[in-house]
């Protein structure tokens, strides 16, 4: 840990820059006492402009920078960078003739703590591609070694420069994480430009908001990252990139409008460098109310499993990915899909005009525009957006391959998910070497690593490329064979954890008679898959007996399936059966990976790699509070049930687990905070939730909403006799 200066990290007071007669900063006034600082804004807005300010690359025409107390010569990038200051900019500016180890060797300073060594450990990534140029590198790779070239320098504050523009999202996550871990080590500031709201807010305690070349306010992050309004007030955003859409909750007659609608005008005149900056009431008071019209009735749910319309060769293979740098590879695997007797056509996703020989070429589904000073990440947005849309509006689709690098996967993605569950879907890539949910989400995408990186045919990537044509065909063409294509049972949804099963299994067999009953690992992917499923009306039902996976989110545990769970049924009126079941577990890794906090709790070693921890009343608190927030949002009939002796089977009298005072905050808070009516109802069960009684309790309770065959009288009978 290094001692910390008393003056500020960085001062900047009155700062006045000029393009021509543009007046790029107008009178900007920052500091950064130490840690991590963000400044958020607009394109155009002056944040670029302030960091080559600061750094000594533009000249200001007045105004002041001091360094930990200590005045900077206005336009001697030299004298900041001796000062300390390590700098990452847009664009990563690499060499691209010097290798990975090259860059880092150069720069390496005898006795520094930061070392070749320990950029390898820190971008496990980059070790591997040591002997390749800076050329050669993906997108994600070049930011890493951008990055590690300015922490070389042993700098005391680092200025970066949309340091996550263009990522993928775990790569974004792991450059977010490396900010938060230099900051709590001490080791060095940060001022971080960043257009990312999710991650300017997870790295800073306060983000500063800059607007026409001026800084506007300093705001705390957490009160920015909740209030999407303001968000779009300030900075012409209105959600994070995780985000869903929030529905109005519904009455008992169904979903009612709140009120009119606004438009928000960011800029109501043509800005200009000179306009004067607009208060957040301004820009409220200028909005324009629309009335909104009725909403759309809620799409119902399928009766039985819907098949995708085209099975085997009879559809169209897609072969998705960037053909200005991965056209060769695309070829390859096209040509193998085509001996199989498969129509193929070829996708070109590349942010630059259609390669020739695509036959989707990005026009036919993208609008873009080939600026390439526009933001990169804003650039893979667009594509993947279009691309996804494009793909989710067609109904011919037999499967879809792609083969990308960080940048072509984040842009495959989207449209891969977009598929119906069932239909083939694959994704080549070379960041496969990681956690990949963010690519998967709750499909069931296959992701196969590349192993080497996709820069031409080889003896690797050929061999790779070629077994996951050949497995992909396969696929494709034996889809629906196994005789399981065709369902004439409604179908249904379940959650179970293994201190649940025996309720699930009861309930299982009760179903089974006159539903396909589909069970869900609640592990976090579990979840989303479910969800899946519900957004593209395959099931009938939903008992979500299981719903621990919240308190994962809650309590930080990590089969967490996000803030958005339960949110698809605010969409789709579909019947909600769900019970604190597992509430009171919160799952972490082997004994040696739990976090310090953790160590102190009641725990439970599940076997080696999974260690269970119990919830306490705090977190109980929060948990309800969570689920009766997305109950209240529900516009289907729901019922919550809260089995009073014991959530799970650790949670038995005298069981490990057992903490009545935690079970009593969980159950009170769910009944005060659930806004119940007919149709919207939280009940108390006498039963521990594994309890047979509880079962038969279930089915009875859930008569009104449940499918007929599910409360009639052939499931009670089977659940009479055992």
């Amino acid at each position: 840990m290094t001692e910390r200066p008393s003056q500020p990290a960085l001062e900047v007071r009155g700062l006045n820059v000029f393009y021509g007669a543009s007046h790029a900063l107008q009178g900007v006034d920052l500091t950064l006492p130490s840690g991590v600082l963000s400044v958020v804004g607009r394109n155009g807005m002056g944040k670029t402009t302030l960091c080559k300010t600061v750094m000594g690359l533009l000249p200001a025409a007045s105004g002041s920078v001091a360094i930990y107390g200590a005045p900077v010569p206005q336009g001697d990038a030299g004298a900041v960078a001796r000062s300390g200051v390590g700098y990452v900019p847009q664009g990563r500016r690499l060499w691209r003739s010097l290798s990975v180890h090259e860059h880092l060797v150069m720069l390496e300073k005898p006795g520094g703590s930061w070392s070749a060594e320990r950029v390898y450990d820190v971008f496990p990534r980059l070790a591997e591609r040591r002997g390749n140029g800076g050329g050669q590198l993906s997108g994600g790779e070049q930011q890493m070694l951008a990055i590690a070239r300015a922490l070389l320098q042993n700098p005391r504050m680092l200025v970066m420069d949309e340091p996550t523009e263009g990522l993928a999202p775990v790569i974004v996550d792991q450059v977010a994480e490396l900010l938060i871990t230099l900051a709590a080590q001490r080791e060095m500031d940060i001022l971080v430009i960043e257009q990312n709201i999710r991650v300017a807010c997870a790295v800073s305690e306060q983000v500063a908001i800059m607007l026409n070349g001026r800084i506007n306010r300093l705001i705390d992050s957490t009160r920015l990252a909740a209030d999407t309004g303001l968000q779009q007030a300030l900075l012409g955003v209105g959600r994070h990139e995780d985000d869903t859409e929030e529905e109005a909750a519904p009455t008992e007659a169904g979903p009612t409008h709140k009120g009119p609608d606004f438009i928000f005008t960011v800029n109501p005149e043509q800005p200009r460098r000179w306009s004067r900056d607009l208060s957040e009431t301004a820009i409220r008071r200028k909005a324009r109310a629309v009335t909104a019209a009725a909403p759309p009735a809620l799409p119902k749910a399928a009766a039985l499993i819907r098949p995708n319309p085209v099975r085997g060769n009879r559809g169209l293979v897609i072969v998705a990915g960037t053909m200005d740098t991965k056209a060769q590879e695309l070829r390859f695997v096209r040509d193998i899909l085509r001996r199989h007797g498969l129509t193929v056509r070829l996708a070109d996703l590349s942010l630059r005009p259609s390669v020739s020989g695509a036959d989707i070429p990005s026009h036919e589904f993208a609008t873009l525009d080939f600026n390439t000073h526009r933001p990169l990440g804003d650039r893979v947005a667009q594509m993947a957006e279009a691309f996804a849309a494009y793909v989710a509006n067609r109904s011919d689709i037999a499967g879809m391959i792609s083969v990308g690098g960080s940048g072509g996967s984040a842009i495959a993605a989207p449209a891969l998910r977009a598929l119906p569950l069932g239909v083939p879907k694959m994704l080549v890539t070379t960041m496969a070497s990681g956690d990949v949910s963010a690519y998967v989400g709750g499909s069931d995408l296959i992701v196969m690593p590349a192993v080497a990186d996709l820069a031409g045919l080889n003896r690797i990537t050929g061999q790779i490329l070629a077994n996951a044509a050949h497995g992909f065909a396969g696929m494709v063409l034996a889809r629906g064979e196994d005789g399981h294509g065709q369902i004439d049972r409604a179908a249904v949804g379940l959650t179970m954890f293994g201190i649940t099963t025996p309720c699930v299994t009861a309930l299982t067999h009760a179903l089974e008679d006159h539903h396909e009953c589909i069970v869900f690992h609640a592990t976090g992917s579990g979840g989303r898959a479910l969800e899946a499923l519900v957004a593209e009306g395959q099931l009938q039902a939903v008992y979500d007996i299981t719903t621990t996976e919240i308190a994962d989110h809650i309590a930080g545990g990590t089969l967490s399936a996000g803030p958005t769970r339960l949110d698809v049924f605010s969409r789709i009126g579909l019947p909600y059966i769900g019970a604190a079941g597992a509430l009171d577990t919160v799952n972490f890794g082997a004994p040696d990976t739990l976090p310090d906090w953790a160590r102190a709790r009641t725990l439970y070693q599940h076997n080696p790699q999974v260690t269970l921890m119990r919830t306490n009343a705090e977190e109980a608190r929060k948990i309800g509070a969570f689920i009766a927030e997305k109950l209240n949002k529900m516009a289907g009939p729901a019922v919550f049930l809260l089995p009073e002796g014991g959530l799970s089977a650790l949670d038995t009298p005298g069981g490990p687990f057992e903490d009545k005072a935690a079970n009593a905050a969980l159950f009170e808070t769910i009944e005060r905070e659930t806004k119940q009516s007919r149709t919207r109802r939280v009940i108390r069960l006498p039963y521990h939730i594994n309890a047979p009684e509880f079962t038969k309790a279930l089915l009875r309770e859930t008569r009104e909403i449940a499918p007929k065959a599910a409360q009639g009288t052939t499931a009670e009978r089977r659940l009479a006799h055992g």
